[in-house]
């Protein structure tokens, strides 16, 4: 089991990735490649990825084993700003902690004679890894990274919204299920028994399609706190929250009725558009219909706009079913305490 600590200080310096990680998402979709789990969600992805790669795997294979230990070196947190910003941020990675993380490694697993000589410093072995990180990317990564995107940032809404309603605790109830929030202490299962201690450092939540089963976190406990975690896939949501009623497209037309249903929790307009597949004009211009509606409302939030379902907007998704109201008695909330890389 993994468990964070937090202090008060964490809880408000908690956050959550605005974007997908491009480097932790290559290094964990290569777990994703050599299993045979998740096949609704993964299996096609497997199938083109396999056929585009280029010996990539057999040279990555030993620095990312299926199970256990990879170097942290490999994961700077640039890579939420994008491939280019999270390979340079590799290339600069100090030599003597390469020789530190591999060195880690060699002590659990046999390395290729490359891997040793990259741990004792050769310039040529390394950027042979930084070329076969790239090629992965460009053939697993990058011609998904739209519907990536879109997972990640369905994920984020519930997650934002979670923030929105309850605060930091909130947020950490609503991660999944596999992570628990017995404040002030985040519990996960993990592949061995290790505590993180914040110490008011804060925590970067990292929402990650191809992270499953387990979060992730970084072993060197000098390094800034990150927690990656699995996006909440739209194929594992309830049905009503990711499609609308087929009645419903036959009362507003099969592309408003899509653009209602992805809204979710809330989306900006450019998010909006990713998720319906449809341009950024098409989806505001739908949006502002359902406004004129009553079913959608608009904010703006400094240069973009939000988009939130109105309860009549979210009663006609349903088909038109209310919750059940319950009573005051039943209404009341009960008194609450106070609150690695695998």
């Amino acid at each position: 089991m993994l468990r964070v600590h937090f202090t008060g200080l964490d809880l408000a310096r908690l956050r959550l990735a605005g974007d997908p990680d491009a480097l932790w998402e290559s290094v964990l979709s290569l777990h994703r490649l050599r299993d045979k789990q998740g096949e609704s969600i993964f299996g096609d992805w497997r199938s083109e990825t396999r056929a585009r790669l280029n010996g990539e795997t057999r040279l990555l294979a030993p620095l990312v084993p299926s199970r256990g230990y990879f170097p942290d070196f490999l994961t700077p947190p640039e890579g939420v700003l994008g491939l280019d910003s999270g390979m340079q941020a590799l290339r600069e990675t100090p030599p003597e902690r390469v020789h530190q993380e591999l060195g880690r490694l060699s002590t659990v697993r046999t390395l290729p004679a490359w891997i040793r000589s990259m741990a004792e410093g050769d310039s040529r072995a390394f950027a042979k890894l930084t070329g076969a990180l790239q090629a992965y990317h460009e053939a697993a990564i990058a011609p998904y990274w739209s519907h990536i995107q879109a997972q990640i940032e369905a994920d984020r809404a519930v997650r934002g919204r979670a923030l929105l309603d309850g605060g930091a605790d909130a947020l950490l109830s609503s991660l999944p299920p596999m992570m628990r929030w017995r404040a002030p202490v985040l519990e996960a299962d993990y592949p061995v028994d290790r505590d993180i201690h914040l110490g008011g450092r804060g925590l970067l939540l990292v929402p990650s399609f191809f992270c499953r089963r387990t979060p992730v976190a970084y072993v060197n406990p000098e390094l800034a706190p990150v927690l990656v975690y699995p996006a909440r896939h739209m194929s594992e949501c309830a049905p009503a929250e990711v499609t609308a009623p087929r009645s419903l497209g036959k009362l507003v037309g099969h592309t408003r009725s899509a653009v209602l249903g992805s809204i979710g929790g809330g989306c900006t307009t450019s998010e909006l558009a990713r998720r319906v597949g449809v341009s950024a004009a098409s989806a505001s211009q739908h949006a502002g219909v359902l406004r004129e509606a009553g079913l959608v409302l608009t904010l703006r939030n400094g240069s973009a706009v939000m988009h939130t379902l109105t309860p009549l907007g979210a009663a006609l998704l349903r088909g038109g079913h209310r919750p059940r109201v319950r009573s005051a008695a039943q209404s009341s909330i009960p008194e609450r305490s106070t609150p690695a890389t695998m």
